[in-house]
């Protein structure tokens, strides 16, 4: 291959990899202003009071399983709208439709939520813990429509590419959850001290003027004629209730592995809360790269452009693993500074470490996993990624992860090389259901 020829190749990769990043920016922003506020909560319990706190981690993991839940479902419109548009189909006007999906969405995880409280007294939590949980859970259930609205605007918007406005939202959210949940949690500015219950109407309050903003945003897409929508319903939902679950049990695995880890001592614990802190805000980022690429290899796929499917699949895959290599690097050189930023305890550090060289590999296998299901969202192929995901945690990391524990006393290491073994898994299907998916578009598109 001559000299040219590669320098045009990389020319194109690097516009393609321009774009992607381009896009990939203000998601990241908006991913990381989501867990920002979800950690501004832990701070302000943290400072009030331990009972607080221990009510706002039970009551959050609670609600944020199903909502997470609900928000898989809402994952489907980016893709279905970008399949839409390389398609040339008109979809702007199908907004509407998407607002009346989601509130319906919302209405079922609503339901689900108010259900789940009646089982709360029976969880075997202490009974001041109990009351403030459910006092939390009542307040908060009636943010699970706005939350799942905006979520349904954000993802229509980010079909059209128009990603900074959403995310900056996000962004000023965080400041206002902070002021919102001190005022109400402490009690200034005339209001009374209202500790759980504070932070549940802070949040209320936030998830519902975040909705409202986002909306005044959007009203241009309610202008013109109203087109035909069972199609979009059932695309969406044929493409978001696998999302859906993968989502769902994914979540479901680290809860589980938290909670079976506390059984064994309050350090390990706080060990693994530390270090799936760590994790998941080293995830934001190929989490953004893979929701940018959905976005273009399923416009790329609406086309039916083989060549740009391949070429946002590869530059996506490329960006994400060279960032999760270079995070294997940072952790592997400078694992104390690092955990320092997250715990002050040197037991705490000191635990940790040995965990460090399981993590790396975790690290490197969740990229690969994150890469492909981003391409495979983008071409609405979810199913696997559900089968995978319900495969890989419930059946290889939990199963693994007891087994090394109970067995053979490896509590924090064994859990997370269950953890590191599902993701493998995971990572290998994935790429299989991926090259096979391209192999057969090869077929259909030259045919």
């Amino acid at each position: 291959m001559s000299t040219n020829i590669i320098i045009s190749k990389l020319t194109e990769y690097k516009n393609y990899a321009k774009q992607l990043i381009e896009l990939s920016i203000p998601i990241i922003l908006g991913n990381l202003g989501n867990m920002l506020i979800n950690i501004g909560d832990v701070i302000v319990a943290g400072r009030h009071s331990t009972t607080t706190l221990a009510a706002i981690s039970v009551a959050s993991a609670i609600f944020m399983t199903f909502f997470i839940a609900g928000v898989g479902f809402m994952a489907s419109i980016s893709p279905v709208v970008s399949n839409l548009r390389g398609m040339r189909i008109p979809s702007k006007n199908l907004f509407r439709v998407t607002t009346v999906y989601s509130l319906l969405i919302g209405f079922i995880f609503f339901v689900l939520i108010r259900l789940i409280i009646f089982a709360v007294p029976y969880m075997g939590l202490a009974e001041n813990l109990s009351y403030y949980v459910v006092e939390y859970l009542e307040i908060s259930s009636w943010g699970t429509f706005a939350g799942l609205l905006f979520v349904a605007f954000k993802e229509f918007l980010q079909a059209y590419e128009i990603v900074i406005f959403p995310n900056l939202i996000v962004i000023a959210a965080i400041f206002l959850n902070v002021f919102l949940n001190i005022v109400f949690v402490f009690g200034y500015m005339g209001f009374p001290e209202l500790g759980v219950k504070g932070l549940a109407i802070a949040s209320l309050i936030v998830r519902w003027l975040m909705t409202f903003v986002l909306f005044i945003y959007c009203i241009p897409f309610f202008r013109g004629k109203a087109q035909k929508y069972k199609s979009y319903i059932k695309d969406l939902v044929k493409t978001g209730w696998p999302i859906s679950l993968a989502m769902f049990f994914e979540f479901l695995g680290f809860n589980i592995t938290a909670v079976l880890v506390g059984k064994f001592s309050s350090l390990y614990a706080a060990c693994h809360n530390v270090i799936v802190t760590m994790t998941g805000a080293t995830y934001m980022i190929p989490l953004s790269i893979s929701n940018a690429a959905a976005i273009k290899v399923g416009f790329a796929n609406g086309e039916k452009n083989l060549q740009n499917i391949k070429k946002y699949t590869l530059t996506g895959y490329i960006l994400i693993i060279g960032y999760m290599l270079t995070n294997m690097v940072l952790y592997g050189v400078f694992p104390k500074p690092l955990l320092k930023i997250f715990t002050k305890d040197p037991l705490v550090v000191q635990t940790c470490l040995p965990v460090f060289s399981i993590v790396l590999c975790f690290l490197l296998f969740d990229g690969m996993q994150c890469a492909c299901s981003g391409a495979l969202k983008g071409l609405k192929e979810t199913k696997p990624i559900m089968w995978t995901m319900a495969f890989a945690y419930p059946l290889v990391s939990i199963p693994i992860g007891c087994f090394l524990a109970f067995r053979y006393n490896i509590v924090l290491n064994g859990f997370w090389i269950g953890l590191a073994c599902g993701i493998f898994v995971a990572s290998i299907i994935s790429n299989a259901i991926l090259f096979r998916k391209i192999k057969k578009l090869e077929k259909e598109y030259t045919a």
